[in-house]
């Protein structure tokens, strides 16, 4: 792919963008941003990432290899309208906004090769979670093409679309549930008389070294926290106050109302 446009500048697309760029998947002069008006937006991410700006005569549209529809649900319908009648034969779409489906995105773009994705903010650094889904006019070319984009992002794992909304609420807005969780941590511990500097470095580690024990040894959760969990120690005290606030059934609401939020987008669009 030697073009690639993105049709809105939010956080979302500032990410992919950082991602992609930083990575060396693409040159930062093969990058074209747009959105609806916010030129400065658009000048700030010129000046960060050295990506150009869609000129009013949308030349960079008509070459372009792939579009990234990244603006919020609720403007898709005029983005695509003002977008489609540039775009060449062959020309891919990519959409990264929560809840539109597919078949929205072809009424919209016609027949053409789609993909719909749902990748998070760690796009920035190379570590997003991200799952993909494809319409029927996706070729195994366009298929890796899209798939090395992600990559480039962090890891990618494809889906039927109905398993995007699951994907949207779990790992597209995971990162929020993570910070919230950092947020309460740095409370507690600056409650108990924890500098904020030395608590968040305790729970950075805490948080790296969790991860890496489960990537790294392969061990179900459950096994390593009982490995941690010494009968009537500090541990075990811990885990039942979260017991008994209902901690499991809390994280288990926090997703379904995520996903469903996603498949409300998605019948609104």
């Amino acid at each position: 792919m030697e073009t690639i446009v993105f049709i809105g500048a939010g956080f979302m697309a500032e990410a992919i963008i950082a991602g992609i760029v930083e990575q060396g998947a693409l040159k930062p002069e093969q990058v074209f941003v747009t959105n609806k008006s916010d030129c400065a937006r658009l000048e700030e991410l010129q000046a960060k990432y050295g990506v150009s700006i869609l000129d009013e005569e949308k030349e960079a549209l008509t070459k372009a290899d792939l579009i990234v529809m990244a603006t919020k649900p609720k403007d898709i319908h005029k983005a695509m309208a003002e977008t489609a009648p540039y775009l060449k034969n062959g020309a891919a779409v990519l959409s990264v906004i929560a809840g539109v489906s597919l078949q929205t995105l072809e009424d919209g773009f016609g027949a053409r090769p789609i993909a719909r994705s749902m990748p998070n903010t760690s796009a920035t650094i190379g570590k997003s979670a991200s799952g993909v889904a494809w319409n029927a006019a996706v070729d195994s070319t366009m298929k890796q093409h899209v798939l090395g984009l992600l990559e480039s992002i962090g890891i990618v794992k494809e889906f039927e679309e109905d398993d995007l909304h699951t994907v949207t609420a779990l790992s597209g807005s995971g990162p929020a549930y993570v910070y919230y969780l950092v947020e309460a941590m740095e409370e507690a511990a600056i409650d108990k008389g924890l500098s904020k500097d030395v608590a968040r470095e305790l729970i950075i580690q805490t948080l790296e070294g969790a991860a890496a024990m489960l990537k790294q040894t392969k061990t179900e959760p459950a096994e390593l926290r009982k490995n941690i969990t010494s009968p009537g120690g500090t541990t075990e005290a811990g885990l039942k106050a979260l017991e008994i606030r209902f901690f499991k059934q809390a994280i288990g609401d926090c997703i379904n109302q995520a996903e469903s939020r996603s498949r409300e987008l998605g019948a609104l669009s």
